[in-house]
């Protein structure tokens, strides 16, 4: 005990000080005044370390507390001296609890930010740098995490407090701490099932710890996260639950956020059923909602959402997770929130709104659905479509109409058989002077037009565009829907020259210039923005519509030019000043489509007419500056969407979403956008990514198509010089000869002139450099002349360069292949040599051979051998008949001796000659074996 009281003094004494001292003076810039806090806590710390009575050292560990929760510098004199002291005792002391949870407390109050009055920005956090120190070791984490098997309540608890502090500050090397100890989350998912209190911290301490933090959601989700999570939800109340529930489906969404693998698990395991019984509600206008149950719903339908978007691996993910939902009948409770529940908060009618969008979107199974849907109670059931559209249109809350067009673009984005469904319901309709109370009675497309051309009688211009917007998403990329509602023709609300009906797209044209005025006619009455009653939204509605209209879609090139007046109008509202960047940016783009979609012929409609009519009333470079222009703007919008993208639902930003009461606040927020003090919400909606994409394609085609005009000519001769008429007196030979040499001269100067001009247009259009003739009327034309001259010379120098280059590689390849060809003819011809040579070597031997063959010695030869062997053979059968004739004697003498001896010699030899042969038969068949 003395010596590790004397270690401990050791350290928080003059070492510690002088530690403590030099950070002091670093941070707060005055050693004096840190002087008496350190003294405070080197003496309350030498209490703890070596006194003996028990009572004494707990006593300077609640003193000690109590400084370290109120005093910045005490925190950073702690930090210098005190975590070895405290950490030695929850190490070696277990058995003193009360001076256990001192110590955790003092820990907890020292890694607690304090906020003063006078601190300056800068000033670095005592909390920040304890929080560091403690967490640096990881056996300090393990020891931490081992206390959570203790007995005593507090204990626990405050481990759970003290883990979540060090996740604030250092989360990085706290998940990173844990995720190296074995064993270290199954003890925090143990604490799940604690008591209510250090079940309902350590849910907390969870979902700091899975935020961003893949590996250890992967564990946690192992640990059986999901079971746990909503059994909670269950024992809380489900959506009447209070902050637990936010707290569980919070941890959830940290565990299936881009994370396709615990989306999988959830899927395959429990299921949607616990999540989908959260968002059933009964129905009932006078329902009344809290601010927590608000906060739950939110936070359910964002879980909805993300399992909906699915994790990187979207393709798959995304349409099992959408098969899943729909199965599970979740689009009846997401209509019955975003589209029936008119009593519930804005914000979770906007989310169920999206999450319908996001359940059909690309899903042909979900889109049939949704369009066979009705909602409402009978006998007054509504297609659900019908009542999004009736949403959108009528809505006082901006962000509740882009939650319904969102509904209205998923459900036509590649759906061509959506798109001619709903283009069916648009027809000549004589319902136009419907009570807007009876307007979700009619079709689909008869709503839809009933808004579209309702502001000639009611003046209700917001109304036209949100249904022009819905219109543009019944066309996008849908040729036959574009011709279907191109031959619509209303009646003219400004009828002229005796027309009493026009096509629907000269209509909407119309409604466009009369917007224009209004606008125009509120800022010339000395209107600032803050006094506007019109939207700085409408217009690139409207203009968004033409553009997806007009696209690829010759016939609505030709109905817009049929009208002079619209090229005028255009002219006009692309040169206001009035006019933004979008209003102006998308004008041009309708002219360009006028440009490359137009199959006229006539000479004031055709391509080359309306480039002409630009070049005049515009010039190429302020035309094609509004290109760059638009461009800008849609980056710097998409730059500012990822900036400021929505953050997941917490604890800490939900407030501000809580609207059960906020209706003032939504008017204000509206009045807001319509003076255009915050656009991007609206805008960065309409003008999304893909829309971007859109434009930016269809910008460059423009240029292409306006290059190209530049770069030919008409096929018509307007005029006929005098030079092609035949003179009085003239014979035909001059006559051909002069003929010639002018059609000599006029094609080189067409082709001159048609070089300059593609030369100039390739420049304006890709550069931009070309300045304006009409901007500088003293340009010396002779020399812009000369110069472009030079420059097409230059070009064509440099043309013939790479041609000579081109050829003298192909020259180069040409010469190496007949090279290698040689080399290889060469080859083969070496081989055949060869060969022929040991042919002829062959030849020669087969031909001695034969000649041997044929010499007279041969045959000679074979008669010496002839005679040779036969008289061999016949001395052989002397010797062998001599052999026989002394063999037969012996054989008469024995059988005449055997006669004498009373022997029967024929039975004697009857055998012998038999048993001879069969032995020569033994011997043959031994052979031929």
């Amino acid at each position: 005990m003395d010596s590790r009281a004397i270690n401990l003094r050791g350290i928080a004494g003059n070492a510690g000080k002088n530690i403590m001292q030099g950070i002091g003076g670093f941070v707060f810039g005055n050693e004096n005044n840190a002087s008496s806090e350190d003294s405070h806590v080197e003496r309350y710390l030498d209490r703890i370390s070596n006194g003996k009575i028990a009572e004494d050292r707990r006593s300077a560990m609640t003193e000690l507390q109590s400084l370290v929760a109120e005093s910045r510098q005490a925190q950073m004199a702690f930090g210098a001296m005190g975590f070895p002291v405290l950490l030695n005792i929850l190490r070696e002391e277990r058995e003193d609890v009360e001076l256990i949870r001192g110590a955790l407390e003092t820990l907890i109050s020292s890694l607690t930010p304090l906020e003063t009055s006078n601190g300056s920005k800068n000033e670095i956090q005592a909390a920040s740098m304890n929080s560091d120190l403690l967490s640096r070791e990881t056996d300090n984490i393990s020891l931490l995490l081992g206390l959570l098997s203790e007995d005593d309540f507090y204990v626990r608890y405050y481990t759970l407090q003290l883990l979540t502090a060090l996740l604030t500050n250092s989360p990085k090397r706290l998940q990173e701490a844990i995720l190296s100890i074995p064993r270290g989350i199954t003890g925090l998912m143990d604490m799940l099932m604690d008591r209510e209190v250090i079940r309902n911290e350590a849910l907390l301490l969870l979902t700091y710890l899975t935020r961003e933090a893949e590996e250890i959601q992967k564990i946690v989700v192992f640990e059986g996260a999901f079971e746990k999570i909503f059994s909670i939800i269950r024992e809380e109340g489900a959506s009447d639950g209070g902050v637990v529930v936010q707290d569980c489906l919070e941890l959830l969404k940290n565990l299936i956020r881009h994370n396709t693998s615990n989306q999988i698990l959830l899927r395959e395991t429990i299921g949607y059923d616990p999540l989908v019984s959260i968002l059933k509600l009964r129905r009932g206008s006078a329902y009344n909602f809290t601010q927590q149950k608000t906060v739950n719903l939110l936070n359910t339908l964002e879980t909805v959402e993300l399992l909906l978007i699915g994790g990187p691996a979207k393709d798959s993910s995304k349409q099992d997770n959408q098969t899943s939902f729909a199965q599970k009948n979740i689009l009846s409770y997401l209509l019955l929130l975003g589209v029936e529940s008119q009593w519930a908060p804005v914000s979770v009618r906007c989310m169920a709104l999206r999450c319908t969008g996001d359940l059909v979107k690309g899903n042909p199974n979900n889109l049939k659905q949704l369009a066979n849907k009705q909602v409402g109670e009978e006998p007054h059931l509504i297609p659900a479509l019908n009542a999004v559209l009736s949403i959108a249109l009528r809505t006082q809350f901006i962000q509740e109409f882009l939650s319904a067009d969102y509904v209205i673009k998923c459900f036509c984005e590649k759906n061509p058989e959506g798109q001619a469904l709903l283009a069916l319901t648009i027809s000549d309709t004589n319902s136009l002077s419907v009570n807007p109370t009876e307007m979700t009675n009619l079709p689909f497309g008869s709503m839809l037009l009933q808004a579209l051309v309702g502001f000639a009688s009611n003046g209700d211009s917001e109304t036209c565009c949100r249904a022009a917007s819905a219109l543009s998403h019944i066309l996008k990329d849908n040729l036959q829907c574009k011709e279907k509602v191109l031959k619509i023709e209303l009646e003219s609300p400004i009828p002229s020259l005796g027309l009493t009906k026009e096509p629907l797209l000269h209509q909407i044209v119309k409604y466009l210039a009369l917007i224009s005025s209004k606008l125009s006619k509120e800022k010339t009455q000395n209107q600032t923005f803050q006094n506007q009653n019109s939207p700085s939204y409408l217009l690139p509605f409207l203009l968004k519509l033409l553009v997806i209209w007009l696209e690829n879609c010759p016939s609505a090139v030709s109905c817009i030019l049929s009208q002079p007046t619209h090229l005028t109008y255009f002219f006009e509202l692309i040169s206001n000043p009035n006019s933004d960047i979008y209003t102006s940016g998308l004008t041009a783009l309708v002219l360009g489509q006028c440009v490359i979609y137009n199959k006229n012929t006539e000479n004031n409609k055709d391509p080359f007419a309306i480039v002409d009519s630009i070049s005049q009333k515009l010039s190429l470079t302020s035309y094609f500056t509004k290109f760059d222009e638009l461009a800008k703007t849609f980056k710097s919008s998409l730059s500012a969407t990822s900036a400021q993208a929505a953050k997941p639902l917490s604890r800490t930003n939900t407030a501000g979403m809580i609207d059960t009461q906020d209706t003032e606040e939504n008017e204000d927020e509206n009045q807001n956008i319509i003076r255009g003090e915050n656009e991007n919400p609206i805008f960065l909606e309409v003008f999304d990514a893909s829309f971007v994409g859109f434009v930016s394609k269809l910008e460059k085609e423009i240029r292409e198509g306006i290059l190209g005009i530049y770069g030919n000519t008409k096929s018509k001769v307007l005029v006929l010089p005098a030079e092609l008429e035949q003179r009085n007196g003239e014979v035909d030979g001059d006559y051909v000869k002069r003929l010639r040499a002018f059609l000599e001269k006029q094609c080189n100067e067409m082709q001159d002139l048609l070089a300059r001009n593609a030369t100039l247009a390739e420049e304006l259009v890709h550069t931009g450099t070309v300045a304006d003739s009409s901007s500088k009327p003293n340009t010396n034309i002779k020399e812009r002349v000369q110069t472009e001259t030079l420059r097409r010379d230059l070009l064509e120098a440099s043309k013939l360069i790479e041609n000579l280059k081109s050829e003298n590689s192909n020259l180069k390849s040409e010469s190496s292949n007949f090279k290698s060809l040689a080399l290889k003819l060469e080859s083969d011809l070496k081989s055949l040599s060869d060969a022929y040579n040991s042919m002829e070597q062959a030849n020669i031997q087969l031909e001695k051979e034969i000649k041997d063959l044929r010499n007279p010695n041969v045959e000679r030869m074979r008669e010496e051998a002839r005679e040779e062997a036969q008289r061999e053979s016949e001395g052989e059968l002397n010797d062998l008949l001599v052999c026989l004739g002394q063999e037969q004697t012996k054989v008469e003498r024995l059988s005449a001796r055997l006669a004498e001896l009373g022997e029967d010699v024929e039975n004697l030899l009857e055998g012998i000659g038999e048993d001879s042969a069969l032995q020569e038969e033994d011997e043959d068949e031994d052979d031929e074996e």
